[in-house]
Parts: C-alpha cells; structure tokens; sequence
C-alpha cells in the first residue's frame, strides 16, 4: 500500500490539493501539459478519470502524464473499464450512498481481475455523493439518490458503516459541475466520528472555498471542472496555497 500510506503521511501534515483530470476531453500534448503544470503549481497528485468514455483516450493519456510529472497518478474510475498499469494506485469505489448493487459490488468485481493482472494498488474508497443542488453527472450515471445535505446524521451513518467494513478512504462528492459543495457541518461532523481521511469534491469553484472545506476537515480537496475551463497556473497556485495553509499539526 506505497501510495496509501503516502496519503496516509500527508493528511497527517496538512490538508492537501489534487487535481482532477479527465482523460475524454483531451489529448496526449494536453494531458502532458495539464498534469505539468499542476505538479509545478503545488498540486499534491493527480486524479484521472471520469464519468464517460467516448474516446479512447484513457489509456495512451494516463501513460503520458504518469511519464512526465512525479506526485502520485492514481485512477479515479467513474466506471471500471478505468483500469490500468500506468498508474501509482486506483481509487477502488464503493458508491455507499447508493442502493444500486452494481455501484456498490458489480462494477467492482469486473474490474478486479483487472486490478490483479496489473499488479495495481488499489485503495478501498466509500465514494458519498452529497446532494448539490442539482442533477450531476455522477448522480445520473450511477442511478443514485444523493445524500440531502442538511441530513449530517445520515452522512455520518453512512461514513461509520464504511470504516468499520474496511474502507480506506471517504470521498465526499457533491458531483461534477455542483451548484454547491458538501456544506462545512457535513464534513466536520464526519471528521469527528472517523478516523479515516477524507477526500472531498465538486462544487470547489475558488481558493476560499478550497481553504473553508480544507479547514472544516477534509485532507484532500479535489479540483476539475474549474481548471476544464481555464488551466491557469495562477489559479492552481492560488489553490495549492489556501490549501497548504491549513495545518494538522
């Protein structure tokens, strides 16, 4: 678990910044160039993956950008044809705040040969998508409700039965393209019942926010969408910043 216990090291430190990037919407050049220019910026790794596949542009991308940066390149598979060897770990997801079987167990088990074959680190991760104030990707590809975001005990419910059957990680998400992110009581009540590290998604739109929800708990703040349309250093600098700033020790 190489990848994992570096996680595990760097929560303990301080909150830390991931960039998303999703493989369908570009090319090997821009791969190559979206994931440099996160690593220069003070980006602490790099997810890859996402909703859809209409390209076959997973594979020959994620090879380039594991070739050209050193943070951690680890798979966030949206569905489970995200499977590969050019990667330091994959994020394992259960959809827990699901009841469709095939987001909890099914797509899980046709990639786990897969996972095997390539030697892959894989991380247990209890993926939670928060309620965001509209109908996301996620939310409509996984054919699932998402969590009310007033409903903290629900959350916490659902965070606790994850640590005790094993996961590794909470992701909370409130979804590409959120009109909200998970609120701050969310997270902090979270935070409070577990002893797991949380990564936390969608709806990060500024380096405010970044820094709010790195300060209410959440270990890893995850950017995507807000880079898709403008891959401005400036701003993933500004980013890595208010994130670094919050301290755990």
């Amino acid at each position: 678990m190489k990848t994992y216990n570096k996680l595990l090291k760097m929560a303990k430190e301080r909150a830390n910044y991931l960039c998303l990037i999703d493989p369908d919407k570009i090319d090997e050049k821009q791969a190559v160039q979206y994931a440099k220019t996160c690593e220069e910026n003070g980006a602490d790794g790099l997810l890859v993956g996402g909703s859809l596949m209409l390209t076959n542009n997973f594979e020959s991308n994620l090879k380039v950008i594991k070739g050209n940066v050193n943070i951690p390149v680890i798979i966030f598979p949206g569905i489970f044809n995200f499977v590969s060897k050019y990667a330091d770990a994959i994020l394992l997801l259960s959809v827990v705040s699901s009841r469709n079987p095939q987001m909890l167990i099914g797509e899980q088990v046709r990639a786990a040969p897969q996972i095997k074959q390539y030697n892959l680190e894989a991380i247990g991760t209890a993926y939670m998508l928060i309620d965001s104030g509209q109908n996301t990707s996620v939310n409509f590809m996984s054919s699932s409700f998402p969590i009310p975001r007033t409903k903290n005990d629900i959350a916490v419910a659902h965070a606790l039965a994850s640590q005790y059957l094993g996961m590794k990680i909470i992701y909370l998400d409130a979804g590409s393209g959120a009109e909200y992110p998970v609120p701050d009581d969310m997270i902090r009540e979270i935070k409070k019942n577990i002893s797991l590290p949380v990564i936390l998604g969608g709806g990060i739109t500024n380096p405010k926010i970044a820094a709010q929800k790195a300060a209410a708990g959440a270990d890893f703040i995850v950017t995507g969408n807000i880079l898709e349309k403008n891959l401005d250093s400036k701003l993933i600098r500004e980013f890595a910043n208010s994130i670094h700033n919050i301290k755990r020790k």
